[in-house]
């Protein structure tokens, strides 16, 4: 969320970053929100000027009653009673204001950074560099399911009957492999000095608003019926959700945080759900990674998590490459994102695993993350990644590990988290 005193004073520099992004029917709420800043300024000036005559009437009523003037006492009351329900009016008018600014407010985009590429929609993003060289082995590469499939490793039939769609049981070697993983990305994480943390695994409303957009919350999370709490769909938000209107000390900075957690999610939109496979699904686990630090800092700190991502997949033998996103493919609330993809030698390309987010003040300004420094109090700078996510990560791994005999080879790093097998060998 911007600040609204930069919306009032740079109304232009807003509405470019808005074509920036393709999204020319929220041109109108610049000017709204402008006009209604204006009313509500106005309203609050009228309170004050109510409350002070209010107060001042108050006080001529005990020293007229002191001199025996009642009758003028009296039409005094009147008065404090005529402005007192005229300041009630005022300030009624004011939360409904301020509710109206709060809302239009949550749906102007942040200001996106300007090396941002812009762009209408993903098809758009811009490669930035790749680390490994792809590989498309000499044998065809089954479809990830199929592999699963051949060491007895995934069960989607009974899934579907047990929850429907999007759901599914690994079994034996492969649900140990995805255990594996996790618990390789949490040490790769500490060993990197990140403090390992499970949060909550369900927030309430105030957090989920404060972390992302309408449009966001609306697609992604699950809301439990009757209670002010949602599932979340990715542990991040819960993480952040930690400094909900806390005042951190400078000096504290910055917390970097790394966490594990199922993930539930909708899905709802174009994408839909593969009834074969575990690419999008409505349960998955997670390792992510977050931060909070100072203004000045947040750029490094960026660089430094989407590295992080791409050596986790290095060490496992998976090629990647980074792809800076365009403007259109920006969350609301994002400055700057790269995605990192794994290569997939069965399609011959890359697919995203993960994506790593500056969100400048956004978050901290909705979620009043305050720090508290010797020249007065600023609002902090949000980041998060992937540090990886099982199934897909399963997909990449299993693809780029792939033998001919149809075994899996177990990398040096993981194979401590595997009790020391170096191969897994099908079953059927």
């Amino acid at each position: 969320m911007l600040d609204l005193r930069f919306v009032r004073e740079n109304p232009e520099i807003v509405k470019q970053n808005i074509r920036n992004k393709f999204q020319d029917n929220k041109l109108p709420l610049v000017d709204e929100v402008i006009a209604l800043d204006a009313e509500n300024r106005a309203n609050k000036q009228e309170a004050d000027r109510l409350r002070a005559e209010r107060n001042k009437l108050s006080k001529q009523i005990g020293a007229l009653m002191a001199q025996g003037k009642r009758d003028e006492a009296e039409e005094t009351k009147k008065k404090v009673t005529a402005s007192a329900e005229a300041l009630a009016a005022a300030e009624a008018k004011e939360s409904e204001l301020e509710e109206k600014i709060k809302k239009i407010m949550m749906t102007i985009p942040n200001i996106i950074d300007p090396s941002v590429p812009i762009g209408k929609d993903d098809s758009e993003n811009v490669e930035v560099q790749r680390y490994g060289e792809p590989v498309v082995p000499a044998f065809d590469i089954p479809y990830h399911t199929e592999i699963m499939e051949s060491f007895a490793g995934i069960d989607l039939d009974s899934a579907r009957k047990v929850a429907g769609n999007g759901f599914y049981y690994l079994m034996g070697d492969i649900a140990r492999l995805h255990s594996a993983v996790i618990s390789y990305a949490r040490d790769f994480m500490i060993d990197r000095g990140f403090t390992y943390c499970i949060p909550p695994f369900m927030i309430r409303s105030e957090v989920v608003t404060g972390v992302m957009s309408f449009a966001e919350m609306d697609a992604m999370m699950y809301k439990i019926e009757g209670e002010d709490l949602y599932i979340i769909g990715t542990s991040e938000h819960s993480m952040l959700g930690k400094f909900i209107d806390t005042i951190l000390d400078e000096q504290a900075l910055p917390y970097t945080l790394t966490s594990y957690s199922p993930c539930f999610r909708k899905e709802k939109g174009v994408h839909g759900l593969e009834e074969r496979g575990v690419y999008r699904i409505h349960q998955f686990e997670k390792q992510e990674m977050i931060v909070v630090c100072r203004p000045e800092e947040s750029p490094m700190w960026f660089d430094k998590l989407w590295q992080n991502t791409v050596d986790l997949f290095r060490s496992l033998d998976v090629p990647v490459r980074t792809l800076e996103c365009c403007s259109g493919d920006l969350a609301d609330l994002k400055v700057k994102s790269v995605d990192v993809e794994a290569w997939s030698p069965r399609q011959k390309k890359y697919f995203e695993v993960g994506s790593c987010s500056n969100l400048g003040d956004a978050q901290a300004r909705r979620l009043k993350i305050r720090v508290n420094a010797k020249d007065g109090k600023y609002f902090a700078h949000t980041l998060n990644n992937t540090v990886v996510a099982p199934p897909r990560m399963l997909i990449a791994f299993l693809e780029n590990n792939l033998r001919a005999d149809g075994s899996v080879a177990i990398p040096v790093a993981l194979r401590p988290y595997m009790g020391g097998m170096e191969q897994i060998l099908p079953k059927k």
